[in-house]
């Protein structure tokens, strides 16, 4: 059997900033946002999910990074230390790596006001079990700068949705949630 995507359109959504919106493809656009939750995209329908997000940041604040928190029932987790994430940066001619422990897991880096796209993989975030993710993106620094994450969330929870926020004032895109059927 082949496997494909099909779209998982938030049942609800909430942010803090200028705006946010389902789009009629099932999509969520936002502007200005300083986070951004999607709540009912996460479900027994699909163990593995695809979100495909292109977005920007505002210039001028040095180091801007994209955060996630596992979401259920409307509540984000922020457990100290339960998100374990790793980084590989490749930019211009220099690479360079680190590992975390954190009360969420990072998404993105990005510099400035450069645009982004990342797609990040959810393993088994609906199950009960512990959830891992794979973002993967690239962006305009140093002409084509190149992240690539990974993260373990370590609880055995159930999550419906996740949680986006930035080291930034804000954030700007539009990204959609696609599950994997098999």
């Amino acid at each position: 059997m082949k496997a494909m995507l099909e779209v998982c359109t938030p049942t609800s959504i909430s942010y803090s900033g200028t705006s946010a919106s389902i789009t009629g493809d099932g999509g969520v656009e936002f502007t200005a946002c300083s986070s951004l939750s999607l709540n009912g995209v996460f479900s027994a329908n699909y163990d593995n999910y695809q979100v495909v997000l292109r977005g920007k940041t505002p210039g001028g604040a040095g180091g801007l990074q994209w955060f996630m928190r596992l979401r259920s029932s409307g509540t984000d987790n922020s457990t100290a230390s339960s998100y374990t994430y790793q980084y590989i940066y490749a930019g211009a001619t220099t690479i360079t790596a680190n590992r975390y422990t954190s009360d969420k897991a990072t998404l993105w880096g990005v510099y400035d006001a450069n645009e982004l796209g990342f797609t990040t993989y959810y393993f088994g975030p609906y199950l009960s079990q512990p959830t891992a993710g794979r973002p993967v993106g690239v962006n305009s620094q140093s002409g084509a700068g190149i992240y690539e994450f990974a993260f373990t969330h370590n609880q055995s929870t159930s999550y419906d949705g996740f949680t986006l926020t930035t080291a930034a004032t804000s954030m700007t895109g539009l990204l959609t949630v696609f599950g994997f059927t098999q």
